[in-house]
């Protein structure tokens, strides 16, 4: 009997191999004599199985813990190297490859580094990874085994972020830095983040907690839930709520503070510990579009110890089977102390988790 149309498109799924054919892709990318546009298809396909679609789970043990009507944990900790990072390094990978650079540029305390060193590798793009000298990160290795070059540097992160911004011109590398020309091309890759949540709840939830650094994953995630409630997607827009380690951000301080734009620390008070390390920073590169997506909503910013990240971590992996890294809940920790204890009643609630152990 003749085979139907529907029986032997799953016939032929029921054989496929995506290992295999993200093998192939991979191939067609380290060969640089293809076409460009085959190449970009390459590593469009590679993306679109790699990145993204990270689970979003509620937590019932959670909201008996803490008090809650409904929450639910976006788990970044799914993308391949284990943070929402991991996003962003891949659009930028793929702009670079489609402007025609050989490498790129970034500094780092680890994690972006490895993201970028892993987004490279596939692109067949070069990778020059900055350190400040004075962090020791255990993912230093895990970027030269993926092939990636790293330069140590004297100071802190924002010096870091200054020598691989001059090395970037000095080299002619694509820029992968925070705060520069593509600022907007790292927004929509965290805009994403808006999108899965909206897929999962078909509406906007009352509030979004993200652990805040530099900003950019505050500001990506309030402009993607913008862009679906103008198109009518979601019937309100989600109060954007941050949190970061006490005293070690300026976009918590600014909002605290009642200032109108971020301002940066004295970089002599920031002290890193082993916990907040992810989180810390005395200048803040897209932070006053975090500022503005968290008065825009009518949200809120907290500053977080460590004792509470260690006790919500600790919590998560009781609870809930999760191992995520301390700082990835810091914005968990400002949603629980909200302005109004009343406000976490009678709603659904999502708190951005945004790596893994």
């Amino acid at each position: 009997m003749e085979e139907s149309k529907e029986g032997a498109i799953a016939n032929g799924a029921s054989h496929y191999n995506l290992q295999a054919e993200l093998q192939q892709q991979y191939e067609l990318l380290l060969d640089k004599s293809q076409r460009l546009e085959d190449r970009l298809e390459a590593f469009d396909f590679i993306t679109d199985s790699e990145i993204g679609d990270t689970p979003l789970l509620r937590a019932r043990n959670l909201e008996r813990e803490l008090g809650f009507r409904q929450i639910y944990l976006k788990l970044e900790g799914g993308n391949p190297t284990g943070t929402q990072k991991d996003r962003i390094a891949f659009a930028q990978c793929a702009d670079a490859l489609r402007r025609g650079f050989d490498g790129i540029s970034l500094a780092t305390c680890g994690n972006y580094g490895m993201a970028c060193a892993l987004a490279a590798k596939y692109a067949a793009l070069d990778s020059v990874i900055f350190i400040p000298a004075a962090y020791h990160t255990r993912r230093g290795a895990e970027m030269e085994k993926l092939g990636a070059r790293i330069i140590t540097v004297d100071g802190d992160y924002e010096k870091a972020v200054e020598a691989s911004v001059e090395y970037a011109a000095k080299m002619e590398l694509y820029d992968a830095n925070p705060g520069g020309d593509n600022t907007s091309l790292q927004l929509k890759a965290y805009g994403e983040i808006a999108l899965e949540i909206y897929d999962e709840l078909r509406d906007a939830p009352r509030v979004v907690a993200i652990p805040v650094s530099n900003g950019t994953v505050v500001a990506g995630v309030y402009k993607g839930f913008l862009s679906l409630f103008r198109r009518g997607k979601t019937s309100r827009m989600p109060l954007i709520v941050a949190g970061s380690s006490a005293h070690k951000n300026p976009i918590v301080q600014a909002f605290l503070q009642g200032k109108e734009s971020c301002e940066d620390l004295e970089p002599g008070s920031i002290k890193e510990t082993e916990i907040n390390e992810p989180l810390i920073n005395w200048h803040s590169f897209d932070g006053d579009l975090a500022l503005n997506a968290l008065r825009a909503t009518g949200g809120w910013a907290s500053n977080v110890t460590d004792r509470s990240m260690l006790r919500l971590a600790k919590i998560l992996k009781e609870k809930e089977g999760l191992n995520v890294l301390p700082a990835a809940t810091a914005g968990l920790a400002a949603l629980s102390t909200p302005t109004d204890p009343e406000m976490l009643q009678n709603d659904r609630f999502v708190a951005i988790l945004t790596s893994r152990k």
